[in-house]
């Protein structure tokens, strides 16, 4: 049999109850509500190491979900992201148990000043060896911005402008302030940092004033491996220049296959090659020995779905407040959006198997389980064929896997499906050496020289000064 394209998944997770199935942490099987012990994110490290996870995507929010209705009751009462906790603060933990597995954790761009994040951030890639990556996200919840102290967001595209600045502060503490030789650790001489070899970074712009030195030795990886999931026009256009791994969401293979082409059309219109990304699908997956047990399993968890804490995530998500619309007419064509762009357009095409859209009611009841990507029910070879034929169709590399339940679903995954993708050559027997990003492009540690990043790189900084 030919060896067909690697397939890559990340486990899709956030540290708190509800992620992405509204309802189910009810489940006897689901173990959700352990997510502030640290046990349970050390089990699921190990569980997604042993089947050659490439990583844990962790997501993450700093506000409630109080768009629907306009309080906080709906949210709080459902658990839909509420409460949340901290998600770096799982890595060390996870790390010290796992080997290969990376990290991707999710950071705002809005609310933490560049100069302390990056030291955050590097300090994760050291005590990995270089298994983190940072999603980059500019917030889409009004309860965070008023929260901290803001009437509201910043408009959509502004805060695009507002984190290109914010990654050129990160970019230049991280990739252009110290040296690879910078440390001596001279026993000798006395000298633990030469002097010479750490240089001030100069930055001044319209949101930040940061003139001195980064404050931590380079990491394994320096700048570590940068996520991204903003789908709208000025989102792809971020991701071009910053991203190199990107997360979308599509119901149908042709909606991603658009998507995928979009996202690496712009990619290389950057400059870069056109996988230099690696585009990662949402999916849910459900399965088990036999296809009948599989559906069996999925109508279980559809008898746990929570409507109105779906509705409480679409309306985050959206930032339109889905209480005030009929919730048996599909979405109107011309809603505004000051969040996730994407994602309104996204609901905008979802339709049923007769053509027609969706109305609201049914878009809750879809993200009951499995949040808002797409779910495939079957036995671990059906889903194996059906994840193979998706990569083909639609050129993306790997998938965003939610959970139904957690950790069974991917426990499930790693039983049934992963031993039919090997067995077919489409995944991973073992993991390839190096960081997080050597693993993913086998191409060395560092951002490659087409990397926006890469301008930042004091190597190249010091050249253009001689």
């Amino acid at each position: 049999m030919s060896k067909k394209r690697e397939i890559l998944f990340n486990a899709f997770d956030m540290n708190c109850v509800v992620h992405q199935s509204p309802g189910l942490w009810r489940h006897p099987d689901d173990k959700a509500s352990t997510y502030n012990t640290i046990g349970y994110w050390t089990h699921l490290a190990k569980v997604l190491e042993k089947g050659k996870f490439d990583g844990l995507f962790i997501a993450d929010v700093l506000g409630t979900y109080d768009v629907f209705n306009g309080t906080n009751e709906s949210p709080l009462r459902s658990g839909a992201q509420a409460p949340v906790n901290d998600p770096m603060m799982l890595v060390s933990a996870m790390a010290a148990v796992t080997e290969n597995l990376g990290f991707g954790v999710t950071a705002g761009t809005a609310y933490e000043h560049p100069y302390a994040f990056a030291r955050r951030l590097a300090t994760l890639d050291h005590l990995t060896n270089g298994r983190v990556g940072w999603n980059v996200v500019t917030g889409y919840l009004p309860s965070a911005a008023r929260n901290m102290g803001q009437e509201d967001q910043m408009e959509h595209d502004e805060r695009y402008n507002h984190a290109d600045e914010y990654l050129e502060v990160v970019y230049k503490l991280l990739e252009g302030s110290w040296e690879d030789d910078a440390v001596q650790n001279n026993k000798e001489t006395g000298i633990y940092t030469d002097p010479a070899k750490v240089h001030n970074i100069e930055h001044e712009g319209k949101y930040f004033k940061v003139p001195g030195i980064a404050i931590t030795e380079p990491s394994t990886q320096r700048t570590p491996v940068i996520y991204q999931a903003g789908a709208s026009s000025r989102g792809i256009k971020f991701a071009s220049e910053n991203a190199e791994a990107v997360f979308v969401t599509s119901p149908t293979r042709e909606i991603l296959k658009a998507t995928v082409t979009k996202i690496r059309d712009a990619v290389e219109a950057a400059g870069r090659d056109r996988y230099d990304v690696k585009i990662f699908a949402m999916q849910t997956i459900i399965t088990d020995e036999t296809s009948e047990k599989a559906q069996a399993k999925y109508e279980d968890y559809k008898s746990y779905a929570d409507v109105e804490g779906a509705q409480v995530l679409i309306s985050g998500w959206m930032g339109i407040d889905l209480s005030e619309l009929n919730p048996d007419e599909p979405l109107g064509a011309n809603l505004k959006s000051n969040a996730i762009q994407s994602t309104v357009e996204t609901f905008q095409k979802a339709s049923g198997d007769d053509g027609n859209p969706w109305t609201i009611r049914q878009l809750a009841e879809w993200v009951g389980v499995g949040g808002f990507g797409p779910i495939t029910v079957g036995s671990g070879a059906e889903v194996a064929e059906k994840l193979i034929d998706w990569v083909d169709y639609t050129d993306v590399d790997g998938f965003n896997l939610a959970y139904a339940v957690t950790p069974a679903t991917f426990e499930d995954v790693v039983e049934y499906v992963v031993p039919e993708l090997q067995a077919r050559g489409a995944y991973k027997t073992e993991y390839a050496d190096g960081s997080l990003r050597n693993k993913l492009f086998a191409a060395g540690d560092r951002v490659k020289e087409t990397h926006r990043a890469a301008k930042y790189k004091i190597g190249n900084r010091l050249a253009a000064q001689a």
